[in-house]
């Protein structure tokens, strides 16, 4: 077995590990990375995402950061427990934290550090700006670099390259080394020369688990067979590093019962082939009836919730049903990122012979919803009041009723961008042990670290995965805070 010595070993290619690995490399340390996929392909995640970032601007993050992550719903912690969060980290139990709930200090690191962050990235190269988004309506701000996650891949990853940083393409790390005093000393790992140790401290950032179907089995149930990866890069992201942690005793934080979900066109193959039209449309699932209130408020706030709906439909599929009227609302084609044609008829009996659906029960649910909308100024932009009445379930905004044909569909399904359960870490992305202490030698950064819970807080994955692999690079090579 081959042995390859360095200071520090990033486990993953994406924005997480690219900016560990860079990071470590500026402090200092030798620096390897290992990664399962091809250098074409390499990324995870990254490579294929827009990556927008919860930001007002280049330097401050967008105002409700916090609040949303901190006001995402965790279940009903022991407050007994809880309330420890206001004592000095001194006076904190172990079972609070080792607690399965956010630390309050790691998303003050997070909202803190980010602008600085951006600077960071910025100075090697990336550029970022208010690009424009995929939803019609917004609840919040958002910066994009300009290249989206691939221009992140390639900045990040030329730059690594430049200061020295080794690569191991299709190489995929399978066990953390300790040794007698539990210190995590380097991963074994197979390479296509064969099995190989990677000696240093470790930093994991590899990503979820949403390529591994045993694994959303385990977690999700039988819900886990009708979710798929978003994009090509997340079927590189089987759950390799969060398991090594539990193996060595990591604690957990976020839900291993879900992942964000998005909606897509599950005919495509196509990368976040993203379905977001359906606030000006109806929803309905394989009985042809609708299921959830499609306009609660903005978008991008409300699209995950709506998503899971219809992941709870039979087979996780429903269709969104346009009228003439819907499709000729401004920009409406933005927020449909499908490569493949809508389907489309003249009238509501024709639209349900070429989805399959019974006729006389999809005529019967389109003219209820027709009937419940009421008259009243109709305002694309901004969720408008215009509701409907006596309908369950309701709609909130946007409720306009579909007479106008041609009558267009398109088929969604919940898109697995990522999974939310993942290891706990410090706000020095240190890997918090069950017994509530750091694991010496070992770091954590990106997808693979648990922060959501019920619902993710849009645009703020890439952004944490930079943050935090930037500081777990720092710490893992010694240079401290």
């Amino acid at each position: 077995m081959s042995e390859h010595t360095y200071d520090v070993v990033v486990v993953g290619h994406g924005v997480a590990g690219l900016s560990a690995a860079v990071s470590a490399r500026e402090s200092g340390a030798s620096v390897a990375v290992l990664e399962r996929a091809v250098e074409a392909e390499a990324g995870g995640n990254t490579r294929y995402t827009e990556a927008y970032l919860r930001m007002a601007s280049l330097d401050e993050p967008s105002e409700d950061l916090v609040d949303r992550l901190l006001g995402d719903f965790m279940g009903h912690p022991d407050p007994g427990i809880m309330r420890e969060q206001a004592y000095a980290p001194a006076k904190q139990s172990p079972l609070l934290k080792a607690h399965h709930t956010i630390d309050l200090d790691y998303i003050e690191a997070f909202a803190d550090q980010a602008g600085d962050t951006l600077g960071w990235l910025t100075g090697h190269g990336l550029t970022f700006d208010h690009l424009p988004t995929l939803f019609l309506t917004t609840s919040t701000t958002r910066m994009a670099p300009v290249g989206g996650g691939l221009a992140i891949v390639e900045t990040m990853g030329q730059r690594a390259k430049e200061l020295g940083v080794e690569f191991h393409y299709e190489t995929t790390a399978r066990d953390l080394i300790t040794d007698d005093t539990g210190r995590v000393t380097g991963v074994r790992a197979e390479t296509p020369q064969g099995r190989a140790i990677f000696t240093g401290a470790v930093i994991l950032a590899s990503g979820g688990f949403q390529g591994n179907a045993e694994m959303q089995a385990r977690y999700f149930g039988k819900l886990g067979l009708t979710c798929r990866p978003v994009a090509r890069g997340g079927n590189y992201n089987k759950g390799e590093g969060i398991e090594m942690g539990l193996a060595v005793g990591a604690a957990t934080a976020g839900n291993f019962a879900m992942f964000h979900a998005e909606p897509v066109d599950p005919r495509s193959g196509e990368a976040e082939a993203a379905i977001m039209c359906f606030p000006n449309g109806i929803l309905v699932n394989a009985r042809a009836e609708r299921f959830t209130d499609e306009a609660r408020g903005p978008v991008d706030a409300w699209y995950e919730r709506v998503t899971r709906e219809i992941h709870d439909q039979p087979e996780g599929i429903a269709w969104v049903i346009m009228d003439a009227q819907g499709m000729a609302v401004p920009n409406v084609r933005t927020g449909i990122r499908t490569d493949q044609p809508s389907i489309s008829a003249m009238t509501i009996s024709g639209l349900a012979d070429q989805l399959g659906l019974a006729a006389e029960a999809l005529e019967a649910t389109v003219s209820a919803y027709n009937n419940a909308c009421t008259d009243g100024e109709f305002d694309h932009s901004q969720p408008d009041g215009l509701a409907t009445q006596g309908l369950t379930p309701a709609k909130s905004n946007w409720a306009r009723p579909l007479t106008e044909g041609p009558f267009e569909a398109w088929p969604i399904m919940a898109a697995n961008v990522f999974t939310f359960g993942g290891l706990k870490t410090t706000a020095s992305a240190e890997v918090v042990s069950r017994d509530g202490r750091p694991i010496p030698g070992l770091y954590a950064a990106g997808e693979m670290t648990g922060l959501y819970y019920s619902n993710y807080t849009g645009s703020t994955s890439v952004l944490r995965g930079a943050v935090f692999g930037r500081i777990a690079g720092r710490e893992a090579a010694g240079g401290g805070a």
